[in-house]
């Protein structure tokens, strides 16, 4: 059942009508982090400045819609609870198009109301933020570390090695880049393939 389950993650999000779009590549891990400032779902707005206090950000490209998303977003919200005290909190972003309507601003204060998120779930209405970053999928991870005024990118990719049975999780990318962040150390993995659903472009 769980290999059916997965197959048909696959066959949804290929069979999505969508246009992918050509973005250029972004920043590489050990390069600025791009900056931005984006609607959070209690309608303020929310800056990577914000942050200036702390000792990175967790950034994910998400959205509603997708199942990829929707299997990893309990795993979202517990690193934000792990990792927010410690210094590090997480932002989602949604940069599907308008078209999808369940992933329409309206649709998107309703999940996260309904899913209990600890926290922002930000609309990146233009996808100008997207492409900065050269996100491609959701769920879309980049661990940021800040160093003085600026963050830097850490790791880029998927949040484990797992996408449809969190109890079949063997490594936990993110969580090892942010575990060896605040030891200090090297992060052991700094890239892997993100899995999930493209990006609706406009």
């Amino acid at each position: 059942m769980k290999l059916i389950s997965l197959i048909l993650l696959v066959l949804v999000c290929m069979t999505e009508n969508n246009l992918i779009e050509d973005v250029s590549a972004g920043p590489k891990v050990g390069e600025k982090a791009p900056s931005f400032k984006l609607k959070n779902v209690d309608g303020k707005m929310v800056s990577l400045s914000d942050y200036a206090d702390k000792k990175g950000l967790i950034v994910v490209f998400s959205c509603n819609h997708c199942p990829y998303v929707v299997k990893y977003e309990d795993r979202i919200n517990e690193l934000n609870k792990k990792y927010a005290p410690l210094g590090f909190p997480l932002v989602a972003i949604n940069p599907n198009a308008p078209k999808v309507a369940e992933d329409s601003y309206e649709k998107m204060i309703e999940r996260h109301r309904e899913k209990g998120f600890t926290f922002p779930y930000l609309l990146d209405e233009t996808q100008e933020v997207a492409k900065k970053y050269g996100a491609e999928r959701t769920p879309h991870v980049y661990i940021l570390e800040r160093k003085g005024k600026d963050f830097f990118i850490r790791y880029i990719g998927a949040i484990d090695d797992n996408a449809g049975d969190p109890n079949a999780v063997t490594k936990r990318y993110a969580a090892d880049a942010i575990d060896a962040l605040l030891a200090g150390k090297e992060v052991p993995v700094k890239e892997t393939k993100a899995i999930g659903c493209t990006i609706k472009w406009k």
